[in-house]
């Protein structure tokens, strides 16, 4: 082989210039016969960041969804009934919406890695009080507490990946971050039911949260040695700092580029008119944009877009995945009446959150499909028939109200995997995704952090009444309300769609307002995309 044409030259070598940050990070080698790679290699930091901004999620499913497996024992030890139980099920889910909005933004303010290492000391602290819990005001309080700092990883895991990896990878990566809720909810269901199986006890609720410790402080230390986001730095003003960081970020063998120098943009001012950072301009323009901006005339169809669907598919989701053991402990195991002791109910959750891990499994393919196919389906595509295929499967469910025996449970467990499977396909991924892309540039931070608050508002609503409701009108009848709920969010999505698959970011803000005003707000085909 001739070595003259086979020997990668780094970006610094070829050129003298200076870059910005995501110009390095998505330097691609060139062989010396002008060939190039297809995409940036990830490099050890860039993939320990995604590693640990992944485990967030994981810890928010873990949590969660664990809950309703220890919702049971957590009844009987404090003695509540159906609005106190509503509480415990909704603390979380209002922590998550109140950290999302009062604590993701202040990593613009103190930094991505300091606020990705304090969430995470927030939720261990936490965690530590619910398991000596002895009130039931304390153990609401301290749920609250978990949700304040899952909701603070919402916003700053996202942040930290996508300013951290390269473009052509950010779709895939996020979304397989995001994934690791759907791994998180199966864990925290099956774990729920190993602790039960070998501590079937009133208490055995704390060891559950207790198993989730010893990780949690791991991935806290762990979070000490990730580099600061060098976009935030640079954005900044400073840019030293900032030039050690791509430095640390990009360290691979060899080494390339190994000359780093960042364009001088003048801090935060000049940064607001950089069409290559989309998630720095709006800091940038920070202090000059408020919520109110969300809803004008240019912004108005994202936001409803962007937050919309995912409040109605928060409904289901979580109202589904928190009372999943609820319901099948109460259509398989015989419901209340039949609880008769402490070794009762112990059994029928141990039975019911073993169907709710089998269940869960399918959060898991679906979240894989959705990686797979989102750049290739297409982002609409896949929420609206997520949508409505989650509507067929809690329709499918409501049918084993009136059937008995093993056709009883089939229907059960096939609606509700069919569900599972589906709004991981569909809403659930995509609306996450989906709130990043389609705001402008100098509204998307504060656009995506409204959408996942208005979203959670509907996962606290559906935690909060989904017992009451539950006692008061029945699985069916609550099923029928969500089978509703799923297809308004397909009309909802066909309605405001904004497809973003393919798009260039950076041009998006420019191009979703040329292309409202040129057509009166209407985007046209329901596969059309945004004009690059």
């Amino acid at each position: 082989m001739d070595t003259s044409t086979s020997t990668p030259i780094g970006a610094a070598a070829r050129a003298s210039a200076t870059k910005s940050v995501q110009e390095y990070i998505d330097e691609l080698p060139v062989w010396s016969d002008g060939t190039r790679l297809r995409a940036a290699p990830m490099t050890g930091m860039q993939w320990l960041i995604w590693s640990l901004a992944a485990a967030g999620k994981f810890f928010e499913g873990f949590v969660v969804f664990m809950t309703g497996v220890a919702l049971p024992l957590v009844v009987r030890e404090f003695h509540i009934g159906s609005a106190e139980k509503g509480i415990v099920s909704a603390a979380s889910l209002a922590g998550i919406l109140f950290g999302a909005v009062l604590l993701g933004g202040l990593s613009d303010y103190f930094g991505r890695k300091r606020m990705f290492v304090a969430e995470m000391v927030l939720f261990v602290a936490f965690l530590a009080l619910l398991i000596l819990s002895t009130s039931f005001a304390a153990l609401a309080i301290c749920l609250f507490g978990l949700g304040l700092a899952l909701g603070c990883d919402y916003p700053t895991a996202h942040m930290v990946i996508s300013e951290n990896i390269p473009s052509a990878n950010r779709g895939r990566l996020v979304l397989g971050a995001f994934g690791f809720q759907a791994l998180g909810a199966l864990g925290g269901t099956g774990v729920g039911s190993i602790v039960l199986i070998l501590h079937p006890a009133l208490s055995a609720w704390r060891w559950m949260y207790a198993t989730a410790i010893v990780p949690a402080l791991a991935i806290t230390v762990a979070r000490f040695f990730v580099v600061e986001s060098a976009n935030w730095l640079a954005v900044r003003g400073d840019h030293e700092r900032a030039e050690r960081s791509v430095t640390r970020l990009l360290r691979r063998e060899p080494q390339y580029p190994t000359n780093i120098r960042l364009e001088r943009q003048g801090g935060r001012a000049a940064a607001d008119g950089r069409s290559g950072h989309a998630g720095h301009a709006g800091h940038a323009g920070h202090a000059k944009q408020s919520f109110g901006a969300l809803f004008d005339a240019r912004h108005r169809r994202a936001t409803i877009f962007a937050s919309l669907p995912w409040f109605i598919q928060d409904l289901s989701t979580y109202g589904i995945g928190i009372f999943t053991p609820v319901i099948l402990a109460a259509a398989i195991g015989g419901g209340p009446d039949h609880i008769r002791s402490l070794s009762d109910l112990i059994a029928n959750d141990i039975l019911a959150s073993k169907g709710a891990a089998l269940i869960d499994l399918l959060l898991l393919v679906g979240i894989v499909f959705a990686v797979a196919l989102a750049d290739r389906v297409g982002r609409i595509r896949l929420q609206i028939w997520g949508f409505i295929g989650c509507a067929v499967g809690l329709l499918l469910a409501s049918f084993s109200a009136d059937v008995g025996g093993e056709s009883k449970i089939v229907l059960i467990f096939t609606g509700f995997m069919l569900f599972d499977f589906m709004t991981n396909l569909g809403p659930n991924a995509q609306t996450y995704l989906l709130a990043g892309e389609v705001f402008p540039t100098e509204v998307r931070g504060i656009g995506a952090g409204f959408a996942a608050a208005f979203a959670k508002i509907g996962a606290v609503a559906t935690a909060f009444l989904f017992p009451i409701l539950l006692a008061d009108i029945g699985t069916r009848a609550l099923l029928y309300g969500l089978v509703i709920a799923s297809l308004l969010g397909a009309v909802v999505t066909w309605q405001y769609r904004i497809e973003t698959t393919g798009v260039n970011l950076d041009h998006i803000g420019r191009d979703v307002r040329d292309a409202a005003q040129a057509s009166d707000g209407s985007l046209g085909d329901p596969a059309q995309r945004v004009p690059v």
